[in-house]
């Protein structure tokens, strides 16, 4: 198993069980989310609770609640929307801090394909939701994730450069 860990925190924000599209010259990386229910098992061990005057619930809490796998899975924590200062702040910030980090080849392939991703980005700012990993570090990649027209489940953006693939 492979997985992608933010290249400037180490925090953890994909693995290779969720297949990518390549947006941007692989510049971007989209991935489809799933909400799944999480919790309350309900679990059958065949007692009869009317014979032993026990009530419908038992106080049982029941803890199912609703969530997105990549945000669950990988702890991300969401952040307030960002308003196109705001955006182009962190973008440059990012940009700068992530190509001293990339090598070569690497950098001149980032370099070339940011623009067009950003532009990308900055046409759906009002429609994304914005998600950083676990470590909340104020210098760290950040996910985004929209609803495609009509989709139930969200779909997510990943600056691809900015991952690191480790293997498990």
């Amino acid at each position: 198993m492979l997985l992608y860990q933010d290249l400037l925190t180490g925090d953890e924000l994909l693995s290779d069980s969720y297949p990518y599209k390549e947006l941007f010259n692989g510049c971007l990386w989209e991935v489809e989310g799933k909400w799944i229910v999480k919790g309350g098992v309900d679990i059958d061990i065949g007692a009869n609770p009317s014979a032993e005057d026990g009530g419908e619930d038992e106080g049982v809490d029941d803890q199912a609640q609703k969530v997105v796998d990549i945000v669950d899975v990988f702890r991300l924590q969401e952040q307030p929307s960002y308003d196109k200062k705001q955006f182009v702040a962190w973008v440059k910030r990012y940009i700068k801090n992530l190509t001293a980090k990339l090598e070569g080849e690497q950098a001149a392939e980032f370099k070339k394909n940011v623009e067009a991703a950003t532009k990308y980005l900055m046409s759906k700012l009002s429609d994304l939701q914005f998600f950083v990993g676990e470590s909340m570090q104020d210098e760290c990649a950040t996910v985004f994730a929209y609803y495609k027209e009509g989709a139930a489940d969200p779909t997510f953006l990943y600056f691809s450069h900015g991952l690191k693939e480790v293997k498990c």
